[in-house]
């Protein structure tokens, strides 16, 4: 089983675009959405769900009026400002239970949150497991880390070849849950400069974590110049450009129709996507670290 998570160092570069043409590719695999705080891949393959389970995670400090005495020194000492007349809000509560050691009369508990949910769903290209997190709730990486355990359960339970995994943007604590022990990333950038600058960023974390990275430059047309700077920078560090998708409004146009732009159109990005797909499926047969 190899498992495959396409990243970005920002946002809005065509991963879940991309990934969902993949699920159309690709045979004998399961799809994972750890886009947790964002997740939008079910969008694109109108997913039939099956499961729904509820994920718990952190902690809100509840205070007991009836055993308050109000003498307000959880009030002084929250650091957060989360107490405010004795009362606690809770989406600026951080958890951190300090409260609850220091009241004198035991007047304050902490209580679990319900965090969001993770659901398995059945899509016309194969089993998806993604998630939702609560509005203002944190712990995303705790909900990816389940969204993947999930579909690894599934990949072995069906003996399925491929997990592809739709990964958050950025290079925070739900990247690193998304990427440490994959198979190999595929890094989808665009030729500005911010895409390049965050494109560094995130080369480096799977460089951290020893996981082979792939780029893909999507709208490469729109600056060729930063085009040939990314694929300089990228041949210096040893890492493979393993795809350039022009720009092209039928992407666009998939989208507004729910359908991944492979299976929409045979033109020019769909050939590349295609050829993109190659690439990785032979890497992951030769089992290539490089």
């Amino acid at each position: 089983m190899k498992e495959i998570v396409i990243l970005s160092g920002k946002g809005g570069t065509g991963k879940t675009t991309i990934v969902g043409s993949f699920a159309a590719l690709a045979q004998s695999k399961v799809l994972a959405d750890c886009d947790v705080d964002a997740a939008d891949l079910h969008l694109l393959l109108s997913p039939s769900e099956r499961q729904k389970t509820e994920f718990w995670s952190g902690q809100t400090a509840i205070i007991d009026r009836a055993r308050c005495t109000e003498c307000g020194l959880c009030e002084d000492l929250c650091r957060f400002h989360a107490i405010k007349d004795f009362r606690v809000d809770p989406v600026s509560c951080e958890g951190c239970g300090f409260c609850c050691h220091v009241c004198p009369v035991e007047a304050i508990t902490m209580k679990d949150n319900m965090a969001g949910y993770w659901f398995i769903s059945d899509t016309r290209y194969g089993p998806l497991v993604h998630a939702r997190l609560g509005i203002a709730q944190e712990n995303s990486g705790k909900l990816v880390a389940a969204v993947r355990q999930q579909a690894r359960s599934i990949a072995e339970e069906q003996s399925l070849d491929y997990i592809i995994s739709d990964g958050p943007p950025g290079i925070g604590c739900p990247v690193i849950s998304s990427l440490s022990g994959t198979s190999f990333a595929l890094l989808v950038t665009e030729p500005t400069l911010s895409g390049m600058h965050d494109l560094e960023r995130v080369i480096g974390v799977c460089r951290h974590f020893g996981v082979p990275a792939l780029i893909c430059i999507n709208k490469y047309d729109l600056n060729e110049e930063n085009t040939h700077r990314i694929e300089s920078n990228c041949l210096s560090q040893g890492t493979e450009v393993a795809g350039r998708i022009p720009f092209d409004n039928v992407v666009t146009e998939s989208i507004v129709h729910g359908v991944p732009v492979v299976e929409y159109s045979n033109g020019r990005v769909s050939q590349e996507i295609e050829r993109m797909w190659h690439t990785l499926w032979k890497k992951s047969k030769n089992g290539s670290k490089r």
